[in-house]
């Protein structure tokens, strides 16, 4: 074993060992910063080798499953790693990599790092205008895909899809390379050369707020030894079946299906469903006896509807992140399980630096304490220390677990470090017994049954409609997904608000946005707007969460509700 993963096994052994003690971890733990480090080669490889113990458990909606070891998945990330390379992909290469939960997609984050090639993690629900988007700004030179969504990629245009030097699909189809050709790879697989700790290792694309979303570039250590803190947080131990309920394609993902459990050397469990069934994924949980999981606050709510008691749980911890825990769902799962869900906070930018740490008092609705490795500080409009204020991440000493910067923005970089400091966008108060509690975003982005969403790139697509002169967009409550995208819309000269319009503009943004970014609600509505000319959203935020007397609508106003034609 070489220094790097010497380094980074003890300071993982210090976290294990100081689990129930954090006042002492905050003190004693530090990041190691190795100059070279390839956690698939340094740190992987080595634990995974004729280990018997399972990586990789994935358990279908009709009962079929994946079941595969470490040692398995040593060796089919080996041919894997063969396979790619003899097809092209090389170091640095950026990799678009859009698949579900199947035994491919963790193939292939284990090869693409040990070959040193760039992962950019997109989610199936991408539309073809997404697509081009991503694969123009990031510059994209391979794509690895299932059968069924290459389909998507011939659609688009030359111009975008003729840099493209590499296509894998999970099945043969023509034009597109079967990764099943890797099961006949050889296993010798052998670097190119040493990676250095400072290399891009993944790209994420970021919701805008002005702008078109963000390349966040991480490193290859940035989460590989940055998740170190969120292997903390959860309370993984090596025996662990580890479940964490997240789309392939967020950053959240990475944290808690690939990285954290990976570093505990604990399995990683999944349940495929087609259609999220609340019932059927406790009585999975049950049945292969998952011991810790993460899940966002949209699916504890649809949890704490089932009779919880029913189900023969074995969980030891229980996480949430996403949103704050409202503490009703804490109290109601604390009464029929004997145990407390935790709240953890973070970003795509970093790995998590807030949280309920194990064994440690959890006052509800509070996000907990700074995790081990980070320095954090409320900062107000004027750079001081404050009660309320901004979340901000000391960079000196830096934590390892933040990003690069966003990649060929150095000016976006810029504005938010400075003065010694990350800023998150974020508002939280500090309590008295020394937690974080949430307060909201200090600009307009917002959660929509998990989804972070961009209030500027719905508009974008809403006034695009030949009737719409402006839009704006903001959450409206929800009882299933906490919030909805609302549009207030104003009209064009020749266009007036009715019921007709309503459906055709909600028809356009359901052609033109993913499925996750829909447009559920408008309103035909005269915009507040400031001297300057700006709108103010503010305002219409403030209009749509005001108690509403009986539930009453508002004259101009249509729900997706309303049309037959809308519902599926």
């Amino acid at each position: 074993m070489n220094m790097a993963a010497g380094a980074f096994l003890e300071a993982r052994d210090t976290l294990f060992a100081l689990r129930a003690d954090h006042p002492t971890a905050q003190k004693r733990f530090t990041w190691p910063k190795p100059e070279r480090f390839n956690w698939a080669l340094d740190y992987f490889d080595p634990m995974a080798r004729d280990n018997p113990a399972t990586a990789l458990w994935i358990v279908e909606e009709d009962g079929s499953e994946t079941r595969l070891s470490f040692a398995d998945m040593h060796l089919r990330s080996q041919r894997m790693a063969t396979f790619l390379r003899q097809h092209g992909v090389k170091r640095g290469d950026r990799v678009m990599l859009m698949l579900p939960n199947c035994l491919a997609l963790w193939e292939v984050m284990l090869a693409a790092i040990k070959i040193g090639a760039v992962m950019i993690p997109a989610t199936t629900l991408l539309t073809a205008e997404d697509l081009v988007d991503r694969i123009d700004r990031a510059d994209i030179a391979q794509i690895v895909t299932t059968v069924q969504d290459a389909a998507k990629f011939d659609t688009l245009p030359l111009s975008t899809m003729g840099r493209v030097r590499g296509r894998f699909a999970t099945a043969p189809r023509p034009g597109w390379v079967d990764l099943a050709g890797a099961d006949a790879a050889s296993t010798a697989f052998t670097p190119d050369g040493p990676t250095a700790a400072s290399d891009p290792l993944l790209l994420y694309f970021t919701s805008g707020t002005t702008s078109r979303p963000k390349l966040v570039q991480h490193t290859h250590i940035s989460y590989p030894i940055g998740h170190l803190s969120t292997m903390y947080w959860i309370g993984l131990q090596p025996a662990d079946v580890h479940w964490n309920i997240s789309s392939p394609g967020w950053a959240k993902h990475a944290w808690s299906c690939f990285f954290a459990p990976w570093n505990a050397g604990a399995c990683v469990f999944a349940f495929n469903q087609g259609r999220f069934d609340a019932q059927a994924a406790l009585a999975a949980a049950a049945r292969c006896g998952v011991t810790t999981l993460c899940a966002p606050p949209t699916v504890w709510r649809l949890f704490i509807q089932q009779d919880l008691k029913s189900f023969p749980v074995r969980f030891r911890e229980l996480v949430g992140a996403g949103e704050p825990l409202n503490p009703e769902i804490i109290a109601r799962v604390q009464a029929a399980w004997g145990i407390t869900i935790r709240d953890g906070y973070g970003q795509t930018e970093t790995c998590c630096m807030i949280g309920n740490a194990p064994g440690q008092p959890v006052t509800p609705g509070a996000m907990g304490r700074p995790l081990p490795g980070w320095q954090i500080e409320l900062l107000d409009l004027d750079g001081n220390p404050a009660e309320e204020g901004e979340v901000c991440v000391a960079l000196e000493p830096r934590p390892v677990g933040l990003m690069a910067g966003y990649a060929g923005d150095a000016e976006k970089t810029a504005q938010v470090m400075h003065a010694g400091y990350y800023h998150t966008g974020d508002v939280a108060q500090r309590n008295s017994d020394g937690t974080f509690t949430f307060v909201g975003r200090t600009d307009d982005v917002f959660k929509a049954s998990d989804y972070r969403i961009s209030p500027f790139e719905l508009e974008s697509v809403l006034v695009a409609h030949a009737a719409v002169a402006e839009a704006a967009v903001v959450p409206s409550p929800d009882p299933a997904r906490l919030a909805v995208p609302k549009a207030f819309i104003s009209c064009r000269a020749g266009y007036s608000p009715s019921a007709e319009l309503a459906l055709d503009v909600l028809r356009y943004a359901r052609e033109h946005l993913a499925a996750y970014k829909r447009v559920r609600r408008i309103e035909f509505y005269e915009l507040p707007k400031t001297i300057s000319g700006k709108i103010r959203r503010v305002q219409l935020r403030a209009l749509e969460q005001a108690p509403r007397i009986g539930g009453a609508r508002r004259p101009m106003e249509f729900w997706e509700e309303d049309f037959p034609e809308l519902r599926r």
